[in-house]
């Protein structure tokens, strides 16, 4: 590859249900230069997050699709290599929505910047970015922990379920984690600290949950979907909370890029009837609803890192090319941890 080239990872064609390596394509193109006002960036660490699938779509939803032929959406840690910005200095380390390439132009608006002694510069779209927020605001905004109510979180080992956990723990919270395999549920009760994990590829899954929450459950972080929501649902107590946050279970569904209805028995009138007689609260959010405390979040979860309260894990693979593979897999649960891409040195 020259160093005048600019490799991107685009949009090929639309995913039928569960995405494709010919759903992308790697493709080159000459490296920009910085115009006034703008800077070049070098990607660092490319962010690989499950609302990709969803702007894969071309149905209706809070954000616009990605085009066919456009660079795949993502967040990104970079290095400046060119600046005509005033606000940004030649080698500074900056985090902002660049996309799947292994460099961008920008005008420096969303760019924010990464303070190297602050953490390593990778967790700024993890534990301390994005998913991190999501997790933050999230849960203290609709979750709403007290002291000893129980909370569930799915894909526990994940970088938002991890934190929600963690921050539920230090609420007072009784907190059950769930993850798919062994070493990922020994990560939640020897590492993090959680109270109890559990797999939910179980068999008897849904009578270990019960057994788990024995009180039922007053919260529970909604991450995936499908049959743990299932289990989850009859255990829920009165004034239950749950944060709408992803659907992971459904992102590969052949029914996911249509409008009509999938096959099935119509479940919502006994939704309804439950969160009608037990006054549930379900709320769906994007992290973008909570901008406003972004100073919030990086302040109290800096802080718990510093002092040791909160754990972090990444799975980092290497090469932009191994991108698209890596984030099927994530759809699939076969990371263990905030998966990240090393797109350069």
């Amino acid at each position: 590859m020259s160093e005048k080239t600019n490799r991107q990872i685009v949009l090929a064609s639309r995913p039928k249900g569960e995405p494709m390596a010919d759903n992308f394509r790697l493709v080159e193109a000459p490296l920009a230069v910085a115009g006034p006002g703008e800077v070049l960036l070098q990607t660092l660490y490319l962010s690989l997050d499950p609302y990709m699938r969803g702007r894969m779509s071309a149905a209706k939803s809070y954000a616009p699709p990605i085009e066919i032929g456009g660079v795949m959406v993502g967040g990104a840690v970079s290095r400046v290599l060119q600046s005509q910005h005033a606000d940004f200095k030649l080698g500074e380390i900056v985090q902002g929505r660049t996309g799947w390439q292994t460099h961008a132009i920008s005008d420096g608006v969303g760019l924010q910047k990464v303070d190297p002694g602050l953490a390593p510069i990778s967790t700024a779209v993890g534990v301390l970015g994005m998913p991190g927020m999501t997790a933050y605001t999230g849960l203290l905004n609709i979750g709403q922990p007290k002291a000893g109510e129980t909370l569930v979180v799915a894909a526990a080992t994940g970088p938002v379920g991890s934190l929600v956990g963690q921050i539920a723990k230090l609420k007072g919270c009784h907190v059950v984690g769930i993850a798919g395999g062994a070493d990922k549920v020994r990560y939640l009760t020897e590492v993090l600290g959680f109270d109890a994990a559990l797999d939910h590829r179980a068999p008897d899954f849904a009578a270990q949950l019960a057994r788990a929450t024995p009180r039922g459950i007053d919260i529970y972080f909604e991450n995936v979907g499908g049959h743990v929501w299932e289990a989850v649902f009859p255990l829920l107590n009165n004034f239950a909370r749950v944060p709408v946050c992803g659907l992971v279970a459904h992102y590969s569904e052949a029914h996911y890029d249509e409008t009509g209805l999938p096959s099935g028995p119509d479940r919502l009138p006994t939704l309804m009837r439950a969160v009608l007689a037990k006054r549930l609260t379900l709320r769906g959010f994007i992290v973008s609803d909570f901008v406003s405390q972004a100073d919030d979040f990086r302040r109290d979860v800096a802080s718990w890192l510093r002092d040791g309260k909160i754990q972090y894990r990444e799975d980092i693979v290497v090469g932009l090319e191994n991108a698209p593979a890596a984030f099927i897999g994530l759809l699939k649960g076969r990371n263990f941890g905030k998966l990240l891409v090393k797109v350069s040195e």
